[in-house]
C-alpha cells in the first residue's frame, strides 16, 4: 500500500530538511548549476533524455513527450528506489524538481508505492530560489573588517568567530581570496547560483539582532558576484580598518603565497599589468625571477594594492570608517582589537582614517 504524499511550502520544507534527506530529481546539469545545500541528486532523466523530451514536446506535443518519458523511466525505477534505500535509513524523504510538476510527482508516486513518506516542495526549486533571494533582503547589523592586502583578514575573521562573534566568510563560500592571486590553491569556484544558495543558508543561520562581520570585498569575489541587496548593506555598514604596517603584511603574503611556483605567481602579476604599469610589473617579475619575494611583494603593495584599497575606502561615508592600529600578525590579538573597537563605537579610541 502506498504511503502518503504531502505538499508543503518552502519555509516548512527548509525546516524539515534539517532532519530528513532532500532528493533533487532534476537532471545532473540542472543540479550542478545550483541546488539546495546538502541535497542529493536523484535524476529522473539524464541531460540528454531531458533535452530529447523537450524537443519532442515542442514538435509533437505533450502526449508524445509523456510516452517517451515513460520509456526512459521504466528501466530505471528499481535503481532509483535502491539508490534512495542506499543513501538513507529513514522512511521520510523530501523531494523536489524545478517547479513541483510531473518529475517530482512521478518519483513521489514511485517512492510512496515503496512505503516512503514523501514530502514535496510546492513550486519546486524555483520556489527555493525565491527564498534565497529574499534572504539577502533581511536587514543585518553589518560590521566590515577592512585592512590593506596582506593583513590576514580571513584568519582574523575566523578568530572573531572563535571569540563568539557572528561572521560570513564570503571568500570561503566563493573559493577565492578576491585578488589576482586569489584563486591560487583554491578549489574551483561554485556557480553563481550555488554561491548564492550557500550564502543565503549562511545568512539565515545568523541572529539578525546581533552584529555580523564580513570582509571588505569588491562586488566580485573572483568571478562570483555578491547579490545586490547584500552588497548595498555592506556598502552602508560600519567599517573597521585594521591599519597594519607594510613590512608585516609582506611577511604574511610571502607565507601565504611563497610556496606557489614562479609560473603561477608570474601569471597573477601579468593580470595586473594595466593597473600596475609596465615598469612596476617588469621590476616585480624580475625580483620574482631572482627569488626576491620580499621586493616583488613590496612593489605590488606599494604601486597597486595599497593605492587601490585606499581609493575604495575613500568612497565610503567617512563617518562610518574607523581605524584600529596594530603591530601584530597574530589573528587572535587583532580580533580582540576589533571586538574592543566595536564595543566602543563612540570612544575617542576610534578615529577616522581619512580626514
Amino acid at each position: 500500500m502506498a504511503s502518503k504524499i504531502e505538499h508543503i511550502e518552502i519555509a516548512e520544507f527548509i525546516q524539515l530538511a534539517e532532519r530528513h534527506p532532500v532528493f533533487d530529481v532534476r537532471t545532473p546539469a540542472e543540479f550542478a548549476d545550483g541546488h539546495i545545500p546538502g541535497a542529493i541528486n536523484l535524476p529522473l532523466f539524464d541531460n540528454n533524455e531531458r533535452a530529447e523530451i523537450g524537443t519532442l514536446y515542442k514538435k509533437q506535443g505533450r502526449q508524445a513527450a509523456i510516452l517517451q518519458g515513460l520509456d526512459f523511466v521504466g528501466p530505471k525505477m528499481r535503481k532509483m528506489v535502491e539508490s534512495v534505500m542506499a543513501q538513507t535509513s529513514e522512511k521520510t524523504v523530501l523531494l523536489h524538481c524545478w517547479r513541483g510538476g510531473m518529475r517530482s510527482g512521478s518519483v513521489a508516486w514511485l517512492l510512496s508505492f515503496n512505503e516512503y513518506r514523501v514530502i514535496l516542495l510546492k513550486g519546486g526549486y524555483k520556489a527555493y530560489r525565491r527564498h534565497v533571494l529574499d534572504a539577502f533582503r533581511i536587514p543585518l547589523q553589518v560590521y566590515i573588517l577592512s585592512g590593506y592586502t596582506g593583513s590576514g583578514k580571513t584568519a582574523i575573521l575566523h578568530s572573531l568567530q572563535a571569540a563568539g562573534e557572528q561572521i560570513v566568510d564570503l571568500e570561503g563560500l566563493a573559493n577565492h581570496k578576491g585578488s589576482s592571486f586569489g584563486g591560487l590553491g583554491e578549489a574551483p569556484q561554485p556557480t553563481q547560483q550555488q554561491f548564492e544558495n550557500d550564502l543565503a543558508l549562511a545568512l539565515r543561520e545568523l541572529d539578525p539582532s546581533r552584529p555580523v562581520w564580513l570582509e571588505d570585498e569588491s562586488k566580485k569575489v573572483g568571478w562570483r558576484i555578491i547579490p545586490e541587496d547584500l552588497w548595498s548593506q555592506m556598502r552602508n555598514a560600519r567599517v573597521f580598518f585594521l591599519n597594519m604596517p607594510a613590512h608585516l603584511r609582506v611577511e604574511r603574503l610571502i607565507g601565504d603565497y611563497g610556496s606557489f611556483s614562479e609560473t603561477e605567481l608570474e601569471s597573477a602579476i601579468l593580470r595586473l599589468e594595466k593597473r600596475l604599469g609596465n615598469l612596476n610589473m617588469r621590476q616585480s617579475i624580475e625580483a620574482l625571477a631572482k627569488g626576491d619575494l620580499r621586493t616583488c611583494t613590496d612593489i605590488l603593495l606599494q604601486h597597486y594594492y595599497d593605492k587601490t584599497y585606499l581609493h575604495g575606502l575613500s568612497k565610503r561615508d567617512q563617518s562610518q570608517v574607523s581605524k584600529i592600529d596594530t603591530e601584530t600578525l597574530v589573528p587572535e590579538e587583532n580580533a580582540r582589537l576589533l571586538i574592543k573597537a566595536s564595543q566602543s563605537l563612540n570612544s575617542q579610541m576610534i578615529t577616522p582614517i581619512l580626514k
